[in-house]
């Protein structure tokens, strides 16, 4: 097997139909919807993405997924029922601003009953709250760690982590502000760019950013310097927005 083949969308989109025909050969009335997500749903494929099909089934208690290669080409079929599908689209954690954007750009192949665009407006219908709470817990559970491991490694590396920490610190700040103005990414590879076209950022974001995406990651001053600029102007974005750490002495349950 060499891997992948140039395939172009019109062949692309038959594979999915042809695989969309066979689910419903397979499982009949028991087929609620189909649809296409990923590059391909957003019409942003390239010539060697792979095929992103979600099933929901009425009956289904436990989802599950099929994912295969033909040696040209992969395939990733996801089943589950409405009930577990409507709970993952309403739930929001930290890397929500990069999993979530499927659900509001799932392009049906069979859907009879609309079900794909009542879980794209219960996805968008998310209470604020929930989001501020996904903010919070990222700070706490991610950023506060990722900045004492900086500190640890300034202290007694080991240096070639930083690179790493750099990428884990401005993707996390990303993932920190999707979350804030309830936006998801189109894609890993667009995170940095599209959280750079916020307006609302911390001090410090762009420059850590700017710094990871050029892969000049050689100059561990450099980078203890700009993560940790950058972690000083994300606890006074924090404080200004009311996005608070909580401080205990004790354990807190």
């Amino acid at each position: 097997m060499i891997g992948p083949r140039e395939v172009t969308r019109e062949e692309r989109m038959n594979i999915a139909n042809v695989l969309a025909n066979q689910l419903l050969e397979k499982y009949g009335a028991d087929v609620e919807a189909i649809g296409i997500y990923g590059s391909l749903a957003r019409k942003t494929d390239g010539p060697f993405s792979d095929i992103e099909i979600k099933c929901v089934l009425n009956s289904l208690e436990d989802g599950f997924s099929y994912e295969w290669t033909s040696g040209d080409w992969k395939a990733e079929i996801n089943l589950d029922n409405k009930e577990n599908i409507v709970e993952e689209a309403t739930t929001v954690e930290e890397d929500w601003p990069l999993t979530h954007g499927q659900f509001f750009t799932i392009l049906p192949i069979y859907d009879p009953k609309g079900f794909f665009e009542e879980l794209r407006q219960k996805a968008g219908s998310v209470d604020n709250t929930i989001f501020k709470e996904a903010v919070c817990k990222t700070l706490v559970e991610e950023m506060y760690e990722y900045i004492g491991k900086l500190r640890n490694i300034k202290i007694q590396g080991p240096e070639s982590f930083l690179p790493a920490l750099a990428i884990k610190i401005a993707t996390g700040g990303a993932m920190i502000l999707g979350l804030h103005h309830k936006q998801y990414y189109t894609t890993a590879a667009q995170v940095l760019p599209e959280a750079l076209l916020f307006s609302d950022q911390p001090c410090g974001f762009d420059e850590l950013c700017q710094f990871v995406m050029s892969g000049r990651l050689y100059d561990s001053q450099r980078i203890l310097d700009a993560c940790e600029h950058f972690w000083n102007g994300l606890m006074d974005w924090s404080k200004k927005h009311g996005y608070m750490i909580n401080y205990s002495n004790s354990v807190p349950f």
